[in-house]
């Protein structure tokens, strides 16, 4: 369809193609819809499109992460299953030839995460833009979708309200964190009156609340290193941040789920040590030296976490029982950090009301994609390469639809 006059002369806006949202996901949607000759219309709410993604890529851009498929996949837990064909057809390699095809190369860290070699978001999302702008797509920003009216989808613009009549339409609205960058979750009410099951909002990848004590003051900013720690029975190895109100960082992040739903922390200050071997150490004569003094000087416990098993453990206990706190030190905390303060979230369109191609079955020639789906998954590229490719499927499978319709 070509586009015809809008509501200011009392008619919709017909296009082949909507997409509503201006994220990673709309964006390759968009991409993969223009790749099937539809005229694609993407509406973006904030004023400029790939918020979050320039956001993202302040502190290096992770795409994805290099690794074998299967244990690629289990980072979604019971998500793998519905995201395994979209991963498998658009995954780690393919994010990378992608990244390339765009003029960024890439290359791969110790850690196996995929980073573009520029590191920021800014000259890919560029060269992103300008393709789809090549291609003929067509952005609106500071279009906010209000809903449907009928089978025409709504929008509430600068200039007025604005409906657009389209064949087929991809949501990539986001999930409910960072609601100042454009993934507010207002969506999820509109879907629920049409009929489709949306799991509520949860934190992922979010901070944890602490209340310190003074003592703490002068760690706040210090990143806490060589450690192991365990929620939920789930473990990891990593490194954490204390910060004036809790603890941040890629190991508590790993841990979002247990811990939201109420699992203790519980921190191994010396992972590399045995029990026994620590008591050993511990053992040895002090003399005049004070506790602290043999804690340093013994097992060269220090600072943050030195400072942690004073916070977490005091009155320290003596011998084999400081031993046991030093490989098992209790964290008592209040709960994962506000929903708009999470990297990502957890909930969105329930899986059951999809069907195959991401199609809403209560609302037929409709998609969702990206992060407004049901799933979760650690940071390390994980997130952005699951938002491409259900992006990818969806668009894709959009335009199938739309190439039935018009036969």
């Amino acid at each position: 369809m070509d586009d015809a006059a809008d509501t200011a002369t009392g008619q919709d806006r017909r296009v082949a193609a909507l997409v509503i949202g201006a994220g990673p996901a709309g964006l390759m949607a968009a991409e993969a819809l223009a790749r099937a000759g539809l005229s694609v219309l993407l509406a973006e709410a904030k004023p400029s499109p790939g918020r979050k993604l320039l956001m993202a890529g302040k502190s290096g851009l992770n795409l994805t992460k290099d690794e074998p498929a299967e244990t690629f996949l289990a980072q979604y837990e019971e998500a793998a299953g519905p995201l395994a064909p979209m991963l498998r057809a658009f995954g780690p390699a393919e994010v990378a030839a992608w990244a390339e095809g765009l003029g960024q190369p890439v290359f791969t860290g110790s850690s196996g995460r995929v980073f573009p070699r520029a590191m920021k978001a800014s000259p890919l999302l560029r060269a992103w833009l300008a393709r789809l702008d090549a291609a003929g797509v067509r952005l609106e920003t500071r279009w906010r979708w209000a809903g449907w009216r009928g089978e025409s989808a709504v929008f509430q613009t600068s200039s007025g309200p604005v409906s657009v009549l389209a064949d087929v339409t991809v949501l990539a609205l986001g999930g409910a964190s960072w609601a100042r960058l454009g993934s507010d979750g207002a969506w999820a009410d509109t879907l629920r009156a049409e009929g489709a099951a949306v799991a509520p909002f949860r934190p992922a990848n979010v901070g944890l609340r602490v209340e310190w004590s003074s003592h703490m003051a002068r760690q706040f900013g210090q990143p806490v290193k060589g450690v192991a720690l365990c929620a939920g029975g789930r473990q990891v190895r990593g490194e954490f941040v204390v910060s004036r109100r809790g603890l941040e960082g890629g190991a508590i992040y790993a841990l979002s789920r247990p811990l939201r739903e109420g699992a203790p922390l519980i921190v191994d200050l010396m992972p590399n040590r045995t029990e026994a071997e620590i008591a050993e150490r511990l053992a040895r004569p002090r003399g005049k030296a004070s506790l602290t003094a043999h804690l340093r000087k013994t097992l060269r416990l220090q600072g943050p976490r030195l400072a942690l098993l004073y916070e977490c453990a005091r009155p320290l206990p003596q011998g084999a029982a400081l031993a046991a706190r030093i490989k098992a030190l209790a964290v008592p905390h209040g709960g994962p950090r506000p929903l708009d303060e999470a990297i990502s979230t957890a909930g969105g369109v329930d899986w059951a009301g999809l069907d195959a191609g991401l199609m809403l079955t209560a609302r037929p020639g409709v998609f969702c994609a990206g992060e407004m789906l049901d799933w979760e998954a650690p940071t390390g590229g994980y997130l952005l390469t699951a938002c491409l490719a259900t992006g990818r499927w969806a668009g894709q499978a959009a335009a199938r639809r739309q190439a039935a319709l018009a036969r």
